[in-house]
């Protein structure tokens, strides 16, 4: 992988809010920000190496990975793990799977996983990630120290906040003290920027409120941002604990640091409310760093699965609608991809604007709007939601961004079939892209 520092991006068609795709600009970057966007104008001659010919490309702010597990992903496509085939499909069988293969790992497994989703990422336009790593009895320290030396390794190329997260039970279980220890330790690395952990694994309601209660102590305490799964079910007779989430960040927000963030993932429990509940709770959240992270992939695979003797009929999708939550009711979120190849979610990419591209059809989001949505929830608004805020395209802001190829653009209007605008973008993702990060041309 190489860096090559970029003072001009010459030509550029701007596909993103309140830029015309049509219009070609100059962009001029210094010290890895933005420092002048000017109409282009073919007959001024810009010489030099660190020039980028954008005039076949169209330019959008980077893509994110606001949920994504590093540890866990391509065991499907790694000879190591084989025999751990997916017989059921279930997710009472992908845990299974999934602990049979954690009580495998070792550092240099983990590492050339890990390597294999960060650099695929980055070929696709991510320059930021949130990325989980599993803290417990089976595997101790292990993902975290893998992710700890992946993230030096690819400081140069992508920003790769790092999730200490607690997939197994911390209150509840044989291991439960042992995990919620461990879980004490790893946070106080300064690695680490977020805690996470998986509310709804505990044994009883009382775990699980303890859970919670536990994670924003001491999220508060290391100043780390927090992430939950939660809600991870379709039960109607089951409480949505989603409610004490945002009461308790109700009654932390005083002492809470403005900069941090707190994710809500999956919550798929949430799409059985009415409206008056979906108004209600928005009206919760109206002024917390709250942010829900819609997972479709795995969602729709996990939770969407109709029980045998429905005869193959009506299906719930099973998966939080982000867009409707953020234009209906003003909520703050963003989708992301959770799990790449693995029991979870074993089909699927590492590019995000994969997701925006089925969000067309998912969530009956066709408009020019509905495309720049969809394209926000797998770049700007994903960076939002884990802490990282972004204005693209503006004086001093970070030079972050992910240029498309637009393919053929000559000859007779007749035989053009070029990609023109974001929408063209969200709708038929275009494979060759080039990512800018901080300033800089990452080569593969």
């Amino acid at each position: 992988m190489e860096r090559k520092r970029i003072d001009l991006i010459r030509g550029a068609r701007v596909a993103y809010q309140g830029w015309n795709p049509s219009q070609q600009h100059d962009i001029f970057l210094e010290d890895g920000k933005v420092k002048a966007i000017l109409s282009h104008e073919p007959s001024l001659g810009f010489s030099g190496e660190n020039i980028l010919d954008a005039t076949n490309y169209l330019v959008a702010p980077s893509l994110c990975h606001a949920h994504v597990h590093l540890d866990k992903c391509f065991l499907l496509s790694d000879p190591k793990y084989a025999d751990l085939e997916i017989a059921k499909g279930d997710f009472q069988e992908a845990l299974e799977l999934t602990s049979k293969a954690k009580a495998r790992f070792e550092k240099d497994d983990l590492v050339c996983r890990g390597r294999w989703l960060i650099a695929e990422s980055i070929a696709a336009g991510v320059t930021h990630m949130r990325a989980y790593v599993e803290v417990d009895h089976i595997v101790e320290f292990k993902c975290l120290d893998a992710a700890i030396e992946l993230k030096k390794q690819f400081a140069m190329a992508c920003v790769i906040q790092i999730c200490t997260f607690a997939q197994d039970p911390i209150y509840s279980g044989e291991h439960g003290e042992t995990n919620r220890n461990l879980m004490s330790k790893a946070i106080q690395s300064d690695y680490v920027q977020v805690l996470g952990t998986t509310p709804y694994v505990e044994e009883s309601t009382l775990a699980t409120k303890a859970n919670m209660d536990w994670a924003f102590k001491t999220a508060m305490e290391h100043d780390k941002h927090l992430d939950f799964h939660l809600d991870y079910n379709l039960n109607p007779d089951q409480e949505a604990q989603t409610w004490y989430a945002v009461g308790l960040a109700r009654n932390h927000i005083l002492s809470w640091n403005g900069e941090r963030t707190i994710a809500l993932g999956h919550c798929t429990r949430l799409t059985l409310l009415d409206q008056a509940s979906w108004f209600t709770l928005a009206g919760e959240t109206m002024g917390l760093p709250v942010y829900f992270v819609g997972l479709p992939t795995s969602d729709m695979y996990m939770r969407g699965k109709p029980d045998e003797d429905q005869g193959g009929g009506e299906r719930v999708r099973g998966t939080l609608q982000i867009p409707h939550m953020i234009q209906k009711y003003n909520y703050q979120g963003a989708i992301s991809i959770n799990n790449v190849g693995n029991a979870f979610t074993p089909h699927g990419s590492c590019d995000p604007l994969s997701l925006a591209s089925i969000g067309v059809g998912l969530y009956h989001a066709g408009t020019k709007a509905d495309s720049q949505l969809l394209y926000d929830c797998v770049s700007v608004g994903a960076k939002k939601a884990i802490g990282w805020p972004d204005t693209p395209f503006t004086i001093g802001s970070g030079a972050n961004f992910v240029l498309f190829d637009m393919g053929r653009t000559d000859g007779p209007l007749s035989q053009q079939r070029g990609k023109r605008t974001l929408q063209d973008v969200v709708y038929s993702p275009p494979k060759e892209r080039k990512t800018v990060f901080c300033g800089d041309l990452i080569v593969i």
